[in-house]
């Protein structure tokens, strides 16, 4: 399970963020596990959303009206839903950019992997719709203060990572990291795509540290909070 653990802290928010998952929930849900795993129907907008772990799924759903949230598990190990014409994968990943603070939320404009980077729709306009949803609440304890919204590149790693590793790539340009947005966009060329990430851990807030589980738990808060501007963005007459 200590990769599990990665996961939910450098990459996503995994075991130990409060949310009692048991062994396994890094790995998405079985299935007919109830958790929504399947294909569904898109949204009105075509939307369609993928979440790497079962507790950020559940964390989207609360506030998503319609669009339906697919479970692909750690390293994208099972492809997007087929249906939608918007793929849009959110979920917590790590900072690259020392600026970034846990709970700032990276939207991409530009995914990076092992293929050409792909480009991602509107994150300008998917950028406003959060900060403006965001600002309706109040997700941090101290007054006055919320998550920052910005919009960068998003790197997609096959592994966990850290030290000097996080600086190597930050010097090449990319603000955030994941593990699953490059290789779901390779199974989806044809559709347009968005990608979300709440900031757990970072150059300031390394991965192996006591307060990584927290900051987990303050992500999902964040998540639970995105899904109307997410639909709002699909569904804009300028949009897709």
């Amino acid at each position: 399970m200590e990769e599990d653990a990665a996961r939910g802290t450098g990459e996503g928010c995994g075991e130990g963020c409060g949310e009692g998952c048991g062994e396994g929930c890094g790995e998405g849900c079985g299935e007919g596990c109830g958790e929504g795993c399947g294909e569904g129907s898109a949204a009105p907008g075509g939307l369609v959303v993928c979440a790497a772990l079962r507790l950020e799924a559940r964390a989207l759903r609360r506030g998503l009206a319609a669009a339906p949230v697919a479970v692909v598990g750690y390293r994208a190990r099972r492809p997007p839903p087929a249906s939608g014409g918007v793929l849009a994968v959110v979920g917590c990943g790590g900072a690259l950019d020392e600026r970034l603070r846990p709970g700032d939320v990276l939207v991409a404009d530009e995914v990076r992997g092992p293929g050409p980077p792909r480009r991602c729709h509107r994150p300008d306009a998917l950028a406003g719709a959060i900060a403006a949803a965001l600002a309706r609440e109040i997700v941090r304890a101290r007054p006055g203060a919320g998550p920052g919204v910005v919009v960068g590149p998003l790197l997609t790693s096959p592994n966990v990572v850290d030290g000097a590793e996080r600086a190597r790539l930050a010097a090449q340009g990319a603000r955030g990291v994941d593990m699953e947005t490059a290789v779901l966009a390779a199974a989806a060329p044809g559709r347009r795509l968005a990608a979300v990430r709440v900031i757990v851990d970072g150059p300031r807030h390394p991965l192996w540290r006591p307060g990584t589980a927290v900051r987990g738990v303050a992500a999902l808060r964040v998540l639970a909070r995105l899904g109307p501007a997410l639909e709002r963005w699909a569904a804009a007459p300028d949009g897709p």
